[in-house]
């Protein structure tokens, strides 16, 4: 209680605070991220710095695609430019399959010689359309290839001399790839996918690119799942650049709802705040589509200094590829100055995948009115319009390369001020909920208006951001108690990204949805293993939100929609929920992980409502687990990326963990001969598995497989739901071993791999005795963070003995690295509430597990 009121007076304090004194307290976030965030709204909206200076790249979608977006600041006749690059706009010489037809020859066999040469004779191979991929999931595929591996050879024609031009190569990978012209390597994409990469020539194969007939060739390598080969060449529009000088840049900090950059220009210091307000526990806050970008000049001689700032927003933030027609404009309301721009074309909710950006609704750059200057037209005449002091409002309209939007604010001759502007999206309708189109949240009714949320989001500024300053150093601290410094920085950088990979609406009966977008892995929504690993921070802020990620599944089986004895995988492809998708079902792992969630929000919230609600389909999905979950069959789980493979044991826990919630559920519910039944099978089901799996010194991958070992991360469930369904030696006897098996960079997912998932290393941590062994697992994962040479969004998916991805990136799941701090919050209710057992015996604090048994469930502290 007096944490909570030393709370509510730092807020309170931080409220008088005008947006004139930025000084907030902050706990110093040391990591170098892989990649910041910047704009954190949705899976669409989302913009990152992938680079260590805010200047050293263009600011990109999560995707890798550029989001250009620049800051400059000129002061006294000098520009600095701080954020993004002068990005070269590009023209396609030789087309991908998105930008034009065409036809290359390909084998799936290994071709003997050297293959990639010009003059190599290929009239063997077979000759098709590209791309090349798997068609069912791969939208841009022409041509079936379905096998482990392909070379493709392209004949292209360059009809200009290039010399003195730089040239690119643009191309989309499933799996690993390597590109050559002419028999010289340009480019290999080691175990990384990617979608429409552009990466420029190197000097060698410049030198063998000549006018008329070239060979373009490429191989590619699909271990497993999706295929996909595409690949053309780009050169720039124009070479010329405005900005010749960077601010340097002196830190940059990531918290929670904000990541703060410092720089020097010149006479004076900048800094640069990116803000996303994301309190859960407000939904009309966490939907609103905006986001502030706040900058604070203060002269470092005690001298004023003549200050402007510019800002320059592309159309590409609307836009799905660039080279798709647009149309931007600016006008006035309510006193705010609006930049706006989208697609022409307005095929809203036309477009399902993985690798896709937007193409309907608005991109929105809004500014106050007083000295301020906007503009609209192409970005070399805007940005050498600002450096001569002749930008203004003349032209407010353009398209295309001409629909470039930039505003100036100038402040005169200052010491020091503080301003913001605001960035953000209306995309009018959001999600397709099994045939019907659904408004955002915020609007879901229909009648509110952009506009009226810039207003709100522009007066509510000063209260908004004491507020988001009280969170971030109450999130950190709080973080730290529970795992120290190095856990408390990746829970930090892991929160805006999980929220951004969602978007909340309404469901026609009322519902709240709060669906994930299954980013960089197939584009899934809602997908089941997603929600179960990214739950702990939603437990801990909002229980209504994860209710809003299970209640689709709910009613995809209640309804009869899906008439399967257990849990869906999914709901459809972002942003069409209209039924599951995916290629394979996963029924222990989904149906378990239905089980334990429901669980667990009965814990947080103390009763078992919800599960009331769906009783039905809790007991057929529990009685598909008694049946069939002890010794699973061959079959997906989340972790199929591996391979899937029968008698998986740390699946296996999942299902008696599965049924052992369904007991408590039960117990809660006042179903007490249930509870009984279930509870007392759940009981045998881990005796069981114990005699199974016991290898010795550890516990097996598979039943059936001696010498193997994995993360038994889903035990974690049983202490902190107070289940105390399996022996506690078997926790104590497996982290020693895990300790054991750590690489640099973090602990294998198991014996098969040296890579590893992050968000199961927090959760298997979560099992440590105490913090100095939890710290022994999260330092290696934070090292990984800071060290990687793969600047993407925090990947979940990544190699231990080498600072590089495998894959996945900008995901929901990383938040699982809330479960430590889930476990205090579950610790804290407990201590804080006393229980009364069968016995009529109480049970207080640190009680032990047979207390548990009988508590009743968990009341919300």
């Amino acid at each position: 209680m007096r944490k909570k009121l030393l709370y509510t007076l730092l807020v309170s304090c931080l409220f008088a605070c005008s947006d004139k004194d930025t000084s907030y307290e902050v706990v110093k976030n040391d990591l170098r991220a892989p990649a910041y965030p910047l704009v954190t709204i949705d899976p669409y909206a989302s913009a990152w710095s992938m680079s260590d200076n805010l200047y050293d790249s263009p600011v990109r979608h999560w995707t890798g695609k550029d989001f250009p977006l620049i800051g400059v600041v000129k002061v006294d006749g000098v520009s600095y430019r701080f954020m993004g690059t002068e990005e070269l706009e590009m023209n396609a010489i030789v087309p991908t399959s998105q930008q034009g037809d065409w036809t290359g020859r390909y084998t799936t066999e290994k071709p003997a010689g050297d293959w990639t040469s010009a003059g190599y004779d290929d009239s063997k191979w077979k000759s098709d359309r590209g791309a090349f991929g798997t068609k069912e999931n791969e939208p841009t595929a022409k041509t079936q290839w379905g096998t482990r591996n392909i070379w493709v050879r392209r004949m292209v024609n360059i009809d200009r001399d290039l010399t003195g031009i730089p040239v690119y190569l643009e191309f989309s990978n499933d799996d690993d790839a390597v590109f050559y012209i002419n028999g010289v390597k340009i480019h290999g994409t080691g175990t990384t996918c990617n979608k429409n990469k552009v990466v420029k020539l190197p000097d060698e194969a410049l030198a063998v690119l000549k006018q008329g007939d070239n060979i373009i060739a490429a191989e590619c390598i699909n271990p497993v799942g999706n295929g996909l080969l595409d690949f053309g060449l780009q050169i720039p529009k124009h070479l010329e650049t405005v900005f010749g000088n960077t601010a340097v840049q002196t830190s940059a900090d990531v918290q929670p709802m904000q990541t703060h950059y410092a720089f020097t220009c010149g006479g004076v210091d900048l800094k640069v705040t990116f803000t996303a307000p994301l309190f859960m526990e407000d939904l009309k806050l966490l939907s609103r589509p905006v986001n502030y970008l706040t900058y604070s000049v203060a002269a470092r001689d005690g001298r004023e200094h003549e200050v402007e700032v510019y800002f320059e927003a592309s159309p590409r933030w609307a836009l799905d590829q660039p080279y798709q027609q647009s149309a931007s404009k600016g006008y006035e309301a309510d006193g705010l100055l609006y930049l706006k721009s989208g697609s022409k074309e307005q095929n809203i909710l036309a477009k399902q995948g993985d690798d896709l950006r937007i193409d309907w609704g608005y991109f929105y750059m809004v500014a106050g009115k007083e000295n301020t200057a906007y503009s609209v037209g192409n970005s070399t005449e805007l940005r050498k319009n600002f450096v001569n002091g002749t930008l203004n409002s003349a032209s407010l309209e353009g398209e295309d390369s001409n629909g470039n939007m930039a505003l100036v604010r100038s402040h005169g001759k200052v010491k020091n001020v503080t301003d913001k502007i605001m960035l953000g999206y209306d995309d009018i309708y959001s999600i397709q909920y099994f045939g019907t189109n659904l408004r955002p949240y915020w609007n879901s009714k229909g009648d509110r208006t952009i506009e009226a949320e810039m207003l709100a989001a522009y007066n509510e500024y000063d209260k908004l951001l004491a507020r988001c300053y009280a969170f971030d150093k109450k999130l950190m601290e709080d973080a730290s108690a529970a795992g120290g410094k190095e856990y408390a920085e990746l829970c930090a950088l892991a929160y805006r990204q999980s929220i951004a990979a969602h978007k909340l609406v309404e469901a026609p009966n009322g519902d709240l949805l709060w669906l994930s977008k299954e980013n960089n892995s197939n584009g899934c929504i809602n997908t089941v293993d997603l929600t179960y690993p990214s739950a702990p921070l939603y437990l801990i802020y909002n229980p209504e939100l994860e209710k809003g990620m299970m209640n689709g599944i709910f009613h995809y089986s209640e309804s009869g929609k899906w008439t399967k004895p257990f849990a869906a995988h999914d709901l459809g492809t972002y942003p069409l929920a209209n039924g599951q998708v995916y290629g394979g079902d996963m029924p222990v792992e989904e149906s378990g992980n239905m089980l334990i969630l429901t669980a667990a929000i009965a814990a947080v919230e103390g009763n078992a409502d919800y599960a009331a609600k769906h009783w039905e389909v809790l007991t057929t999905w529990t009685d598909y687990l008694v049946e069939k979950g002890l010794d699973p069959e061959n079959q997906l789980c989340t972790d199929d990326f591996a391979g899937h493979f029968a008698h998986n044991t740390n699946l296996s826990i999942k299902a008696i963990l599965g049924v052992a919630s369904y007991g408590r559920l039960a117990e809660m519910l006042g179903k007490k001969d249930v509870a009984e039944a279930y509870t007392t099978k759940a009981r045998q089901m881990a005796t069981e598995w114990e005699r199974m799996a016991n290898d010795g010194d550890h516990y097996r991958l598979t039943f059936d497989k001696p010498g193997t070992w994995s993360q038994k991360y889903n035990l974690v469930w049983d202490r902190l739901l107070g289940l105390d369904i399996f022996d506690s030696k078997i926790a104590e006897m497996e982290i020693p071993y895990y300790l054991a098996k750590q690489n640099i960079y973090g602990l294998p997912l198991d014996n098969r791999e040296t890579y590893t998932k992050t968000d199961w290393i927090m959760w298997t941590a979560t099992m440590a005795p105490d913090q100095a062994t939890f710290r022994e697992f999260i330092v290696p994962v934070h090292k990984f963070m800071n060290e990687t040479i793969d600047r993407v969004p925090m990947s979940d998916w990544v190699f231990t003995d080498k600072p590089n991805w495998r894959g996945f990136k900008a995901r929901s799941v990383i938040g699982g690295y809330y479960m430590k701090m889930l476990e205090g919050k579950l610790m804290q209710n407990n201590n804080d509430k006393i229980y009364q057992t069968n016995e009529k015996t109480l049970c207080m604090g640190n009680r032990p597990p047979s207390c548990w048994r009988y508590a009743g469930g968990l009341v919300a502290g």
